[in-house]
């Protein structure tokens, strides 16, 4: 889904760069080791690159959790930074609990479910990575994920499109996100566009899902920033 709104931006003129950060997708590293910083370290490898190549205003283009990595990673950048949110996640911590329900769930079969949460903090704090639905977590990456926040950078000001999916008809945002939603509006010096898209939760399927309304909506909200 974003490989495909990468190439549909690209087709409209936009100067595209899309990223796999270490140990994720075709980059180099092993998840395991990976750690927020280094997420970091790639987002601002990845805004250099464009840099030597492009001189429009940046875009920092999050997914979920990925929203979370590009607010903290804006904060250090020599720019100020515009961002598209897609289903931004608000809170870390809030994210990692979906995790460990993930694996509960896999564990309802062996009987373990309602100990995996205490296992897996025992694991973390004796410093022992964690393993779930395929992935394995690292203690560091788990404590900087769950220190994680979705706040606007201080001081810096800028676009954000904030863009969540629903399958009902006439949703809208949660509590959670208008209350985050007002912080940046309170923060001052961010102009946001919210809207609620119809269309699936594509990140939560194994299946090749297309989201069309999603695609159309960002690249209106990105014509409207010209």
């Amino acid at each position: 889904m974003a490989a495909l709104q990468a190439r549909e931006m690209a087709k409209l003129g936009y100067d595209v760069l899309q990223i796999d950060l270490l140990g994720c997708g075709d980059s180099s590293g092993d998840f395991a080791e990976a750690g927020w910083r280094d997420w970091q370290d790639d987002v601002h490898r990845a805004c250099r690159w464009l840099r030597t190549r492009s001189d429009a205003p940046l875009i920092l283009w999050g997914l979920r959790a990925g929203c979370l990595l590009a607010a903290s990673a804006a904060v250090t950048l020599k720019e100020a930074a515009n961002f598209i949110y897609w289903q931004p996640v608000v809170s870390g911590k809030q994210h990692w609990q979906q995790f460990i329900r993930l694996k509960m769930a896999s564990e309802l079969a062996s009987g373990q479910a309602k100990t995996v949460s205490e296992q897996l903090r025992r694991q973390l704090s004796n410093g022992q990575s964690v393993e779930i639905a395929g992935y394995t977590f690292s203690p560091a990456l788990v404590e900087s994920l769950e220190a994680a926040e979705l706040n606007p950078p201080i001081d810096l000001g800028g676009r954000v499109a904030w863009l969540e999916l629903s399958t009902r008809e006439g949703a809208s945002p949660s509590p959670v996100s208008r209350k985050c939603i007002g912080q940046w509006e309170a923060a001052g010096g961010y102009r946001l566009d919210a809207r609620m898209i119809h269309g699936p939760g594509f990140w939560q399927s194994s299946e090749i899902e297309d989201a069309p309304e999603l695609i159309e909506a960002t690249v209106a909200v990105l014509e409207s920033w010209q």
